[in-house]
């Protein structure tokens, strides 16, 4: 295949605004915008924000490489994050990739407040242990699994994917009166179809979307992902993916979008209050082991008032983070 290897149109944004702005979806917008609100208070109730969003990016680690069939267990992951061991599995690796690249791209929005397409493929290194970067060579197309029909042909010249992906940071940082949410939908739709890398597109794409978010003050700390709700609805996310590039047609997609965003800010709101439950009962533990141990436990004061030292041979903050982790679905 040579640069001129035929490709569906990628038109570049924004759409049409009478296409993402239907009644469905700005009454849809009204209720996810109200449920992550509602996230983005009760995630402050945690005393040890840290924690949690340990928690939550490990679960999204798991359940964002699981779309790419790239499977490990919560103890697997748990033990190479622990435990300093470098026979871990190729599985697991990727899933411990994940969890850096998250927090490369979290540091970045905090210290810059926005994003450069030089920090997108950052991201994308850290995350697939490589520096292969934005593709150079034709020939890349998306296949059914099942069938091995070609459903999509992304862009194949490397100037073209480099203005595509200008013309998406440019919107990306870009802010208006257009709903955040619903440009939300639009940019993951973009940056998946312009599909700019060999691999790790798909999670790449799904960091993007929570950078986002907290680049538009919807929430302050990366809590909320989609993941879980896209494996549960996996048929359908590559449906209508498929269906927007090939009709332009936008409003199922973004109505797909918003309710994920609603249900999994539902889901999480449900996971920080056990989460919070789960500390509780922790710190309780901890303070009845220190009673009749006489103190033996020793270590930093947790923001709580109870001490923080090791267990067993495990750092309290590790057992609470386990246990934590373990509250999850």
């Amino acid at each position: 295949m040579g640069q001129n290897t035929p490709h569906d149109t990628l038109p570049k944004l924004p759409p049409l605004r009478e296409k993402v702005e239907t009644i469905d979806i700005l009454r849809q917008t009204n209720r996810s915008t109200a449920a992550l609100a509602e996230l983005k208070g009760i995630a402050m109730t945690i005393p040890n924000q840290s924690m949690l969003v340990n928690a939550i990016v490990l679960q999204e680690a798991k359940d964002s490489s699981e779309i790419e069939n790239i499977i490990t267990t919560q103890d697997e992951l748990y033990k190479a994050l622990s435990v300093h061991k470098t026979n871990i599995s190729a599985e697991t690796k990727e899933v411990v990739n994940y969890r850096k690249a998250i927090i490369l791209g979290f540091d970045l929005v905090k210290k810059q407040g926005f994003l450069r397409v030089n920090d997108i493929v950052r991201i994308q290194q850290e995350l697939v242990d490589n520096t292969a970067g934005i593709r150079s060579t034709p020939g890349t197309v998306l296949k059914n699994d099942a069938t091995g029909e070609i459903v999509y042909t992304p862009p194949q010249d490397k100037a073209e994917i480099l203005d595509l992906l200008t013309n998406f940071i440019n919107h990306f940082n870009q802010q208006d009166d257009l709903s955040p949410l619903i440009n939300l939908a639009i940019l993951h739709y973009q940056f998946e179809s312009i599909h700019p890398f060999y691999d790790g597109n798909g999670r790449t794409g799904r960091i993007l979307n929570i950078l986002y978010l907290i680049i538009n003050g919807l929430i302050d700390v990366p809590i909320v992902y989609l993941s879980s709700y896209i494996i549960n609805n996996k048929p359908e996310y590559y449906r209508l993916l498929n269906q927007t590039n090939k009709t332009g047609e936008w409003e199922e997609w973004v109505m797909f979008m918003l309710r994920a965003i609603e249900c999994t800010s539902k889901d999480t709101i449900t996971k920080i209050t056990k989460i919070r439950n789960q500390l509780d009962s922790t710190i309780i533990k901890v303070q009845m082991h220190e009673s009749l141990t006489g103190g033996i436990l020793s270590g930093t004061q947790h923001p709580s008032g109870t001490k923080t030292g090791r267990c067993a041979g495990y750092r309290i903050q590790h057992c609470s983070l386990y246990l934590v982790w373990l509250s999850f679905p």
